[in-house]
C-alpha cells in the first residue's frame, strides 16, 4: 500500500446522515519543515487516485517534494477514501451516503490539522474536480490558504457541466432499466457506455478531427474509443462512480452554511491569491465560466491553457500543457502574498 489512512471516525455528512468509521486515504511527497509553512495540498479529480497526480510532482518542478510537502488526499468515492466498494453494510454500494465537495474539504481540513497541526497552506491546486476543491479551500479557509490554482476545474458545476454528468449517470441507469432498486447488480460491463458518453466530453472537436490519438499510438478512432475511454471507465467501481457523478453534480462552493447559496459572494470571500487555468477548447468545463469566475476573486489572474486537449489540457499527458501548468504554478509560489 502506498498510501496512508486518517480515521475521520462517525462523520456527519453535510445530508445530515452519518456515516461510522469514515477514513480519508492520502499520500505526502517530500518534508514539512520546521514551520510548517512549506505545504501543498493537491486533491484527486473525479475517478482518479493519488497516482495519477504524481506527473505533477518531481524535482525542479512547481511541486517540487525537496521543498515543499505535498499532501495528496483522495475523494471520498473513489474507491481508496471511504466509498461505496469500501464501506460495510448499511452503507455499501448503492446505499453509499450523498457526499458533496464541502464535506471533501471539511475532512482534508482535519488531516492537515489534527495529523501535521498545519495552520498556513502555501498552494492548493487541483485538476477538474480537484480544481472545484481548491476553489471551495480558498471559500472555506480563506484564512489559511494562500494561494490556488485550479486547472480545467470550475467552482461550481454550471448547467451544462451538470448535464454532461446526468448523461453519464443515464448510461448507468440504462443499464437496470432505471430501476433504482437493481443498481446493486451493475458492474464493470457497464461502465463501457459511461466512457463512450464521456468521450465526446474530455477532449475537443479539432483534436478528433486532426487525429491526435495517432500520435498517442492509436491506429484508429475505435482503437482510441476502446483503447482509453472504454477501458479507463471499465476500470472503476458503478458505485463509486455514482457517488462520484453525484458529488460533481452538485458541486458549488457556496452551498454550506457559511454562505447559503451565494456564489458571487463565496468567490469574493476567496483571500488567495489565484491563478486560473482553463483548457481553451474545454467542453466539459468551459473556460467562459472560469472567467466569470475570475472576474469576482480578487487577487486572480485569469490563464487559459490554448490547446486542443480540451478538458484533458489538464491532465497530464501533453507536454506542452504541461509546461504551461508548471510554468504557471512556479510564477504563483514564487509570488509574495503581501503583492
Amino acid at each position: 500500500m502506498d498510501y496512508e489512512i486518517f480515521d475521520l471516525g462517525d462523520v456527519t455528512l453535510q445530508s445530515g446522515v452519518t456515516l461510522p468509521s469514515a477514513f480519508l486515504a492520502y499520500k505526502t511527497y517530500g518534508k514539512l519543515n520546521e514551520n510548517k509553512d512549506n505545504v501543498i495540498v493537491y486533491p484527486t479529480a473525479f475517478g482518479d487516485q493519488h497516482v495519477q497526480n504524481e506527473w505533477l510532482i518531481g524535482d525542479g518542478m512547481a511541486l517540487d517534494p525537496r521543498e515543499y510537502f505535498i499532501i495528496v488526499p483522495n475523494l471520498l468515492g473513489n474507491g481508496l477514501s471511504s466509498s461505496p466498494s469500501n464501506t460495510p453494510p448499511p452503507f455499501d454500494r448503492a446505499n453509499f451516503p450523498q457526499v458533496t465537495i464541502y464535506d471533501n474539504v471539511t475532512f482534508q481540513h482535519r488531516l492537515v490539522t489534527e495529523k501535521f497541526g498545519i495552520e498556513k497552506i502555501a498552494l492548493v491546486v487541483g485538476w477538474s474536480m480537484g480544481g472545484i476543491q481548491a476553489y471551495q479551500w480558498g471559500a472555506s479557509y480563506p484564512d489559511m490558504v494562500e494561494r490556488i490554482a485550479p486547472f480545467a476545474g470550475v467552482a461550481k458545476t454550471w448547467p451544462q457541466t451538470y448535464v454532461v454528468l446526468g448523461g453519464m449517470k443515464a448510461a448507468l441507469m440504462a443499464a437496470v432499466r432505471f430501476d433504482s432498486s437493481k443498481l446493486d447488480g451493475l458492474t464493470s460491463a457497464d461502465m463501457r457506455a459511461v466512457g463512450d458518453v464521456y468521450a465526446g466530453w474530455g477532449v475537443s472537436q479539432a483534436f478528433y478531427r486532426e487525429e491526435i490519438y495517432r500520435e498517442m499510438g492509436f491506429s484508429s478512432l475505435a482503437d482510441f474509443m476502446a483503447g482509453v475511454w472504454e477501458d479507463s471507465f471499465m476500470k472503476m467501481d458503478p458505485h463509486n462512480v455514482l457517488a462520484m457523478l453525484w458529488t460533481g453534480q452538485h458541486a458549488d462552493i457556496s452551498a454550506n452554511p457559511s454562505y447559503n447559496g451565494d456564489f458571487d459572494k463565496a468567490l469574493g470571500s476567496i483571500k488567495a491569491h489565484a491563478c486560473i487555468m482553463p483548457g481553451s477548447t474545454d467542453l466539459f468545463c468551459p473556460a467562459d465560466d472560469n472567467e466569470y469566475e475570475a472576474k469576482l476573486i480578487p487577487h486572480a489572474v485569469f490563464k487559459p491553457i490554448e490547446s486542443i486537449w480540451g478538458h484533458f489540457a489538464g491532465r497530464g499527458i501533453n507536454s506542452a500543457d504541461n509546461q504551461f501548468i508548471d510554468d504557471n504554478l512556479k510564477r504563483l509560489l514564487a509570488m509574495s502574498i503581501n503583492e
